[in-house]
């Protein structure tokens, strides 16, 4: 089994702090029930870009990198979920 190198846990600190960001902001969202300050676009961007990641991450073998674009994958779907009920909700 390979060991974790210094790079490897710099990788998965970083993941765990963008998926703490994100996984919040979509926290707020879903408790707040409102769309302000958040643009569709931001959910369809990450969508579209965390798909392309997870499938190169998974080409090269980068295990830190697909794990988190997966993650970030699941995040942004489930933002946009909850962008288009709190907005179908307010309209």
């Amino acid at each position: 089994m390979k060991s974790i190198t210094h790079g490897d846990a710099l990788g998965w600190a970083s993941a765990t702090v963008l998926l703490a960001t994100i996984g919040r902001q979509v926290y707020s969202q879903w408790k707040s029930k409102a769309t302000g300050g958040v643009s569709r676009w931001l959910f369809v961007g990450q969508i579209t870009a965390s798909i392309g990641f997870t499938i190169y991450s998974y080409q090269v073998h980068n295990w830190v990198f697909l794990f988190s674009n997966a993650a970030m994958l699941a995040t942004a779907i489930v933002g946009e979920f909850l962008y288009i009920s709190n907005r179908n909700r307010a309209g």
